[in-house]
């Protein structure tokens, strides 16, 4: 009686990573165009913005959503939709663009315009113009309030900023997020 030994063994043999690679890359496929399909569906909002504008320093920056905003900070906004027509009519800026600006007031401050000063509390904080260079009456708004909760005053430095100097208030729900700059000019 004669014994066949097999000289090969299957320990240490696997399947076949090919269909389990397979597999991976097509979950991998899958749940990148479900989060693709999801940007179109649900428009979220931006994490890097390149800020074009001189108003603003020129340069990248990364965009906070829900991050707490402090007097002093960039935000990234959309302004008020009159503004924003009024921008995008004038071919200041597209309609589709958001501002990077600075806040300068928060709910409890008192602001004021009174002719061409905008004032925070008792100080002079932006001057603002009649006209724009083209010799455009630009929106004004008059008077002093208090801003109530949900409500910041965002203005630049710049003399020629489009900003709160014209359309005054900004709701908190038109803040896109805090502005962090990562390389500016």
């Amino acid at each position: 009686m004669s014994a066949t030994i097999s000289t090969t063994s299957s320990i240490g043999r696997g399947r076949s990573r090919k269909p389990a690679m397979r597999k991976r890359s097509l979950l991998a496929l899958g749940a990148l165009v479900a989060g693709l399909g999801a940007t179109l569906v649900f428009d979220p909002p931006p994490l890097l913005i390149w800020n074009p504008s001189a108003s603003a320093p020129v340069g990248l920056y990364a965009v906070l959503p829900g991050v707490r905003l402090k007097r002093g900070d960039f935000a990234l906004t959309w302004p008020p939709r009159a503004a924003r027509e009024l921008a995008a009519r004038r071919h200041y800026l597209p309609r589709n663009v958001p501002l990077v600006k600075r806040v300068a007031a928060l709910d409890g401050d008192r602001i004021c315009a009174r002719g061409v000063r905008i004032m925070v509390g008792q100080r002079i904080v932006a001057r603002r113009h009649a006209v724009d260079a083209h010799g455009r009456p630009l929106p004004a708004w008059q008077g002093c309030r208090m801003l109530t909760d949900g409500e910041v005053l965002l203005l630049m430095p710049h003399p020629d900023s489009f900003d709160g100097r014209y359309f005054g208030a900004t709701q908190r729900a038109q803040v896109i997020g805090k502005t962090v700059p990562l390389w500016v000019r």
